[in-house]
């Protein structure tokens, strides 16, 4: 039977296969789809060798969809907050979760020119879904990117809205695939091959157990700045270095997305989504000018309070403040880790104009920390 802890759905490797001593409890399937209701699904797309051909490829995108309930509840709103590290990038909706600390409809991930697209193309989605969550209102879906020019032809603009269906469309509940797919094809992290991670963290507090799943888009960080556990690899790790037959533009960013089935308010989570730097930070990311460094935490529980019906009194449960420290614990440890399996599921990739991005070594990995038997 797969262990899931150590390789994806696909038998890419994640980080727990090289015995890195991670801190915190993981979920089952250590994923965002660990919290009960959520699900995720990816379009990848990869196609086209050689010289840039801008609307012919070469083509290393696609989009992740990230849906914070169940299709049938997908209009329910989930109580949220976000917290912009640096703020060189886009994440669409934050300035309604910012003022009423909520979010309905499914999130979308891209690169940053296909944007639009997926947030437009959720629209249509949930019309066509569920009509009934566009009759009265209107919708802002949460939509991020980062930059994957570096491999693909960003300005062809090959993600069109039928992508972006099949990504709603197939989104599943327990293990997903991560590194080079979805919105992560063609992204980059310390100069290595990275993209999509994710981990989960158990959390018991008070004789329950709540999960908190981390997803990550990864694209950022300095080959030299690179941590692993506290310890410096960059240095050792040199080489293979990246091909850069064009120049590679210091366009680096990270979206994060944070959920958790505690019963957790908008300040809450606003001050979760504010601990997500300090993960980047324990794999060396530092936040740098050009960077988008966004983040987007939201609970799943107190879904009628959440929905704040006119005419009556919302009832909700929550944590204490007193008691948040687990809860931000297992933020910075799954961000951190979510991060290592996006670079450890990644494989060589060669894109437009033979740009190259090597994989992050796994016989360094295993020389480093040893194999999990």
């Amino acid at each position: 039977m797969t262990d899931f802890h150590l390789s994806t759905p696909t038998s890419r490797p994640r980080a727990r296969a090289f015995a890195i001593p991670f801190d915190g409890e993981p979920g089952r399937f250590n994923a965002i789809t660990d919290v009960p209701g959520v699900s995720v699904g990816y379009t990848t797309l990869i196609s086209g060798d050689g010289p840039l051909n801008v609307g012919h490829g070469p083509v290393r995108t696609g989009v992740t969809a990230i849906l914070p309930r169940p299709h049938a509840d997908i209009a329910c709103p989930c109580h949220a907050g976000f917290f912009s590290g640096n703020g060189n990038g886009e994440l669409t909706g934050i300035h309604l979760v910012e003022e009423v600390g909520a979010f309905s409809l499914p999130i979308t991930i891209t690169n940053t020119h296909s944007l639009g697209v997926a947030r437009d193309a959720t629209l249509k989605w949930v019309a066509a879904n569920r009509p009934e969550a566009l009759a009265s209102a209107w919708g802002l879906p949460v939509a991020g990117e980062t930059y994957d020019g570096f491999l693909n032809d960003i300005n062809g603009h090959h993600l069109t809205e039928g992508h972006v269906f099949a990504a709603l469309d197939g989104a599943i509940s327990g293990p997903i695939d991560e590194g080079s797919v979805g919105g992560g094809t063609g992204m980059c992290t310390f100069e290595f091959k990275a993209g999509s991670g994710t981990a989960s963290r158990l959390v018991h507090w008070a004789e329950e157990t709540f999960t908190l799943g981390v997803f990550v888009q990864s694209n950022f960080g300095k080959r030299s700045n690179l941590m692993i556990r506290g310890y410096r690899a960059g240095a050792e790790l040199a080489e293979p270095r990246p091909i850069e037959r064009t120049p590679r533009a210091e366009k680096s960013s990270i979206i994060a997305i944070v959920a958790t089935d505690a019963p957790l308010l908008p300040h809450q989570l606003k001050r979760i989504a504010r601990r997500v730097p300090l993960g980047i930070a324990w794999t060396g990311g530092l936040g740098y000018n050009s960077s988008g460094d966004i983040f987007l935490a939201f609970s799943t529980a107190n879904a009628e309070a959440a929905a704040g019906r006119s005419g009556r009194l919302a009832s909700l449960v929550s944590i204490p403040d007193a008691d948040i420290d687990p809860f931000f614990d297992a933020t910075v440890q799954a961000v951190e880790e979510a991060i290592l399996n996006a670079l450890v599921a990644s494989a060589d990739m060669t894109g437009r104009d033979d740009n190259f991005m090597p994989a992050l070594p796994h016989a360094w990995l295993e020389a480093k920390f040893g194999r999990t038997s």
